[in-house]
């Protein structure tokens, strides 16, 4: 290095010092060469490289890096990605998204944001790219489990809060950009969609997380939409993103087949390519030899990726956690507190003259635990959100722990579950899916799509030609991620084994409780009315087990609300291919598509029981600005213990081909037995506003607003607004 070159170590002291961060860019970047340039574009290792270490042992268990320049002590971009929690090394495993999305509750997850950001900062990455919130337009999608819920209030204040939390330690990437909803036709699919209804629907829940979290990045997706690759798409990433949003960080590609044109995605908004080298490496010389790119494209690009890191690296150099703050005791309890909060019970009938939730441990002598998946580690599916914690306490192990003066068997099959549920005072049936039944789809279609094929660096070498028949699943690499695995589910309801169980063991035993594990809605009507109470469990993290057991015996209240609606049937959804190679998106889906159809829900949106009984009233409204009210509103809880209820907010515009009801904004409220309390919200009216000649305006100038507990709650408190 020579003793005049000015560093990233020379550009931190001059910001330090007052220097703007504008100029200090300008000054770093004049100091790379051309070939430094491009390397900040895309990832630092080779490509088959990087992909033989994912398929020979696991994906992302340090950070990748991209663009950094030792000469010039540039440190790179460095990633981990989620959103369960730090993929990289032997981090804390929350629960999944949709589980923290059923907690209504943002403080919470702005909670495990920070803790998400220390375990990153601890081992080694400045970059966290797991905030993830894409609308589950049908709940067969194989990475609902990633994702928040059906609703882009609930997306965008999610999105929101698990951002800040991130970026008091880390810059946060929010995912994917856009219209990312379908796994196994990802790189294939065109989402055909109306200007109005992307922007009112598909897009809000981003612009939020821009414009209120100031993310330091974007990833593109997979899909193409209205025929141009989002990763290359300019109307997506120029005209909307970076022109009308007025964002200012980075966009990163998804990984391998985030973009079809090297040049095009540059000169388009594309900042780099992950996370190897690979089509830049292949194509950027040329294209700027032949003209199809400039230097003030790629400086464009490099210009974003350098101030970023310096912002970040100024903003957080406080944040300086030892690796003791990974899988530490407190990030632990915070992800039980997070799975008990998530738990959504949905059915709670009597037996023997009172509910059978909470479990009365006084009367309790034997308890039975059953299920293929009651005593197995089942954090979500295995793909490249994958977490691995050091331990994972399963069904079993919480409720054993929280039980030690009760006989707590176990059954793993239908038979030996049987025999048990004749003997024992209470069974909890464990059943739902794993990772073989949705998730990330690992095997993309190489060998029918020469575009994919065509996006590969070509095999030099007798190992390279190895990894790529890895790659292709025609050799097993004995990795984590296995091709064939996951995708989109292929049924909504339980597997037949699983029915069968709950059956078998509700008709000896009446004092049964069905615990699901799941990502996404599950159609129940086959078996529903067998059993008195049915608990929505999800894929609960490293402490799910503990937070079962704290549900089950009434240490946290059953506070969780359904994210998503549950239909009675799958002909009440949108129609869904997931070998599709186009398909439209529209604003009908969910409990939307519901209402319209007039029938329904098995399960609203919103919905959940609670352990207590609450009534809410003296609703009133006021405007505070052209995008939001104030919503006040009275809760008591008149139950007999204490208790949470979640007071969601609706607006009825009661206009033509719209939704009946819109979600506006929600909060939790806790109150002890009797007690009452005066409460206010600031809820959104965007959800009322439409698209129309380049700008928003209002649907409405009177909105009916309701208080409720869930959408089409009738004890709901209303009343009405002039806007």
């Amino acid at each position: 290095m020579s003793p005049n070159e000015y560093t990233f170590t020379d550009a931190l002291s001059a910001l330090k010092s007052g220097s703007s961060l504008a100029q200090t860019t300008t000054t770093l970047l004049s100091q790379l060469t051309h070939q430094e340039r491009l390397s900040l574009l895309d990832g630092d290792t080779p490509f088959w490289e990087g992909q033989r270490s994912i398929l020979l042992n696991r994906y992302n268990p340090t950070p990748y890096t991209h663009g950094c320049i030792p000469r010039l002590r540039i440190p790179g971009i460095k990633f981990t990605d989620g959103p369960r929690g730090i993929v990289m090394g032997k981090s804390t495993a929350f629960p999944v998204s949709i589980a923290r999305g059923a907690t209504f509750d943002t403080s919470l997850e702005h909670r495990v944001g920070n803790a998400i950001g220390l375990e990153a900062t601890a081992q080694g990455a400045n970059f966290y790219a797991g905030v993830c919130i894409n609308l589950p337009r049908h709940p067969a999608w194989g990475r609902i489990q990633e994702t928040y819920g059906e609703d882009p209030v609930l997306l965008g204040a999610f999105g929101v809060a698990l951002a800040r939390g991130v970026q008091g330690h880390v810059m946060a990437c929010v995912k994917h950009f856009a219209l990312n909803s379908m796994e196994n036709a990802r790189f294939r699919v065109d989402v055909r969609v109306e200007e109005d209804v992307l922007r009112e629907v598909y897009l809000e829940h981003f612009r939020r997380v821009v414009r209120e979290a100031g993310v330091a990045g974007v990833m593109s997706a997979y899909n193409s939409v209205n025929g141009e690759w989002a990763g290359q798409n300019g109307h997506l990433l120029n005209e909307i993103l970076r022109e009308e949003w007025r964002f200012d960080g980075l966009v990163m590609s998804d990984f391998v087949f985030g973009l079809r044109d090297a040049a095009l995605s540059v000169r388009n908004g594309l900042d780099i390519e992950a996370p190897f080298t690979q089509q830049r490496g292949m194509h950027l010389g040329e294209a700027l030899e032949k003209g199809q790119l400039s230097w003030d494209d790629v400086d464009r690009s490099c210009e974003r990726v350098l101030r970023k890191q310096l912002e970040f690296a100024v903003r957080k150099e406080h944040s300086q956690p030892g690796r003791d703050v990974v899988f530490c005791d407190e990030h632990r309890a915070l992800a039980r507190e997070v799975a008990a909060r998530s738990m959504v019970l949905l059915k709670n009938d009597p037996v023997n003259g009172k509910p059978l939730l909470p479990l009365q441990t006084g009367s309790l002598k034997r308890v039975a635990v059953v299920g293929r998946l009651a005593n197995i580690a089942n954090t979500g599916d295995k793909g490249s959100s994958q977490v691995y914690p050091p331990s994972v306490v399963t069904p079993l192990e919480g409720i054993r722990a929280a039980l030690p003066d009760v006989e707590v068997l176990f059954a793993d099959t239908r038979d030996e579950a049987e025999k048990l549920a004749c003997r024992v005072d209470t069974v909890i049936c464990v059943v739902g899916y794993t990772y073989e039944d949705e998730g990330e789809y690992i095997t993309p279609p190489l060998e029918d799509n020469q575009a994919l094929r065509n996006c590969l660096p070509p095999t030099k070498t007798e190992e390279e030609r190895e990894t790529l028949a890895m790659l292709e699943g025609k050799i097993d690499s004995g990795g984590d991620m296995q091709p064939g695995i996951g995708g989109d589910r292929t049924s909504l309801r339980l597997r037949e084994e699983d029915e069968e169980l709950i059956a078998a063991v509700a008709a000896k035993n009446s004092s049964t409780v069905v615990s699901i594990v799941t990502a996404g809605a599950v159609i129940m009507e086959n078996w529903k009315t067998k059993v008195p109470t049915i608990l929505m469990s999800w894929y609960s993290g490293s402490e799910g087990g503990h937070g079962l057991a704290d549900v089950l015996l009434a240490k946290v209240d059953a506070s969780g609300r359904l994210p998503f609606s549950i239909p009675t049937d799958e002909a009440h959804l949108p129609f869904f291919d997931r070998d599709a190679a186009e398909i439209e998106y529209t604003r009908w889906f969910g409990q939307h598509l519901l209402d319209k159809l007039g029938v329904k829900a098995a399960f609203p949106f919103g919905f959940g029981l609670s352990y207590t009984t609450w009534e809410v009233k003296d609703a009133a409204a006021d405007k505070l600005d052209k995008d939001n009210i104030e919503v006040r509103f009275t809760v008591k809880n008149t139950g007999e213990r204490e208790g949470r209820f979640i007071a969601q907010v609706y607006g009825l515009p009661g206009v033509k081909d719209f939704p009946t009801r819109v979600l506006l904004g929600f909060v939790p409220v806790d109150l002890q037995a009797e007690q009452e309390k005066k409460v206010q919200v600031s809820a959104s009216i965007r959800p009322v506003q439409k698209w129309d000649n380049g700008s928003f305006s209002l649907r409405t100038q009177r909105l009916k607003i309701e208080v409720a507990g869930f959408a089409g709650d009738r004890k709901c408190a209303a009343t009405e607004i002039s806007l």
